[in-house]
């Protein structure tokens, strides 16, 4: 991608070079070189970093390599006025601008990032309303939204490409501890924590590692999680860490720093993925609750289930009309060295049932049939493999060498997992009942969508960077943009549950689209305005954010008068 602006072709540097293509002359550098042992010779490696003005053959329109390879080089910082639309969309700034005001992010990002803070609050809305984290593109976007900056400077993306190496890690951890100290540590909250992992660009990033991907693509990834507040509905604070550390070793530096933020009076809702007997006794140390789910067929539990098995399914006192399951709570010891019982609550649904024997007798009937095509194989090709479900009988030939005869199913073990179909338990540290310990569980479905809205909606899947510092930058910025859209999207949720209907323009892409019509339109006299009345679909997503046409209306004259002064 060329950027908005023309640069001098460097002199006094080695390796630049011109060719001519099609009456376009591209400005080359050659970064490196090439030896082939095979041919005995070397070859340069060139790529281009630009193309040359037609007006002035010492100046050049760079491209995104020139910023990668001459860093140091001066660069415009802001772009022209007339890179400014004449129809500005203001829909979503002006929700997004109020999300900022309600947390005083505002605030607090100028107590962090100082003059620049209204370029990190724009990079945040950038990603929300684009869904796109790629910098080189936010141009684009200033040219037809209203911005934080002062002034309402469109900045170019070589700023953006130094803004980004200029933050560090400091100001994110200065930001954390300054947005948890204004929470109410007194109150009882549960604290949602997962992670996921990111791609991005090997280059010189020392989190990157191949680690353990849940997407299976063999790049480098590193781990990102999150700690969301389930009662206020809050993302706290985040952390990354290398890619080949796996979660479970990770969940004791996160409870480390929850107490130091702290949160004292809390729990933890953890996904199965955390268990294990050292965390668990970890947060009965340092005085945590927990909400752990584990599988039906674990070892832990499923004597459990099977013993209670046909005590509750059917009883309608053991049923949580909600979810349409059946739930009872029993008291067990976790671990043989326990000295405290701990609350077992096993839930059965008839739907979850039927899928999962329908996946279990497929996998047996897959393993089964691969397996009998294997007749004849040498055992010592088996060795190491450990199958659940099946016996292998072997036969020695007559070279004396011991060949897979038969396949004889494990119909014991068969059965016992088809009679653990359809069941799963949630175990808690605290007495609670089955229904309160499965709606605490299932309100993981809001840290579940936030980091869908991270991966998805945010353009967040992968970093697209080279350095460490920019990595951090962005992380830190795509934190900010998951705290607006986590409100945004609590907000049109609260309005639906309001009046009692589901809407299609009441999720957040949806609405955003919508809101993004409202626009400012620069009329002959060079002042902006509103184009037309909002609409009454962009009525219904205001009020949930307590606006209305007359708030619309009012930032509309208020935004027309600031971008008057600019322009003139």
């Amino acid at each position: 991608m060329y950027l908005g602006f023309s640069v001098k072709i460097p002199e006094d540097e080695k390796g630049i070079s011109k060719k001519k293509i099609k009456g376009t002359t591209y400005v080359y550098y050659e970064h490196g070189r090439k030896y082939y042992a095979d041919k005995k010779y070397t070859v340069p490696q060139c790529t281009t970093i630009g193309k040359e003005c037609e007006d002035d053959p010492e100046m050049m329109i760079p491209n995104v390599n020139f910023l990668k390879f001459f860093p140091d080089a001066e660069l415009p910082e802001t772009l022209p006025a007339s890179t400014r639309s004449g129809c500005l969309k203001i829909g979503t700034w002006l929700v997004i601008q109020k999300v900022i005001r309600h947390y005083k992010l505002d605030e607090r990002i100028m107590k962090t990032i100082g003059k620049d803070s209204g370029l990190f609050l724009d990079l945040a809305a950038y990603t929300i309303v684009t869904e796109n984290n790629a910098a080189q593109y936010y141009p684009d976007y200033a040219y037809n939204h209203p911005l934080f900056t002062d002034d309402m400077k469109v900045y170019s993306d070589s700023k953006i490409s130094r803004f980004l190496r200029d933050i560090s890690r400091d100001d994110s951890i200065e930001f954390q501890n300054d947005w948890n100290a204004g929470r109410d540590h007194r109150e009882k909250i549960y604290i949602s924590y997962d992670s996921t992992n990111k791609h991005c660009q090997a280059g010189d990033i020392e989190l990157a590692e191949f680690g353990h991907e849940k997407e299976k693509e063999k790049k480098p990834i590193f781990n990102f999680s999150i700690a969301y507040d389930k009662k206020n509905r809050l993302p706290l604070f985040y952390e990354t860490y290398p890619g080949s550390i796996v979660d479970i070793s990770q969940l004791q530096f996160m409870l480390e720093k929850a107490k130091a933020y702290g949160y004292k009076n809390a729990g933890f809702i953890l996904d199965r993925g955390y268990f294990s007997e050292p965390n668990i006794r970890f947060m009965d140390k340092i005085g945590y609750e927990f909400v752990i789910m584990v599988k039906g067929c674990k070892d832990l539990v499923n004597e459990l289930i099977l013993k209670n098995k046909g005590s509750f399914e059917d009883e309608w006192e053991n049923t949580i009309p909600y979810y349409d399951e059946n739930g009872i709570t029993v008291k067990d010891f976790l671990f043989k060295t326990d000295e405290k019982e701990r609350y077992f609550h096993i839930y059965y649904d008839d739907f979850k049932k039927a899928k999962e024997r329908a996946r279990l007798q497929k996998k047996i009937r897959e393993q089964k049939e691969t397996l009998e095509k294997l007749k004849g194989t040498e055992e010592k090709l088996f060795k190491g493999q450990r199958l659940a479900y099946f016996d292998l009988i072997y036969h020695k030939d007559t070279d004396g060498i011991n060949r897979l005869q038969l396949v004889r199913e494990r119909k014991d073990v068969i059965s016992r997992d088809i009679k653990l179909c359809g069941y799963f338990c949630i175990i808690t540290s605290a007495e609670m009942t089955a229904e309160q310990a499965l709606e605490l569980y299932k309100s993981r479905d809001d840290s579940e969508k936030l980091f869908r809205g991270d991966k998805s909606y945010l353009g967040e899947k992968s970093i697209r960077v080279y350095q460490d510092e920019p990595t951090h930058s962005k992380i830190f910025i795509e934190f900010v943009a998951l705290i607006l859209r986590n409100k945004i999207y609590t907000c049109l949720k609260d309005r639906m549950k309001e009046i009692h209907k589901k809407k299609n323009y009441m999720t957040v892409p949806a609405a955003l689209k919508e809101l993004d019509k409202i626009e400012l339109i620069r009329q002959a006299d060079g002042v902006y305005r509103l184009d037309h009345a909002v609409t009454a679909t962009q009525k219904d997503i205001l009020q949930a954010f307590n606006l209305t046409a007359a708030n619309v209306d009012k930032e509309a004259k208020e935004l027309g008068k600031r971008l008057r002064t600019v322009t003139n």
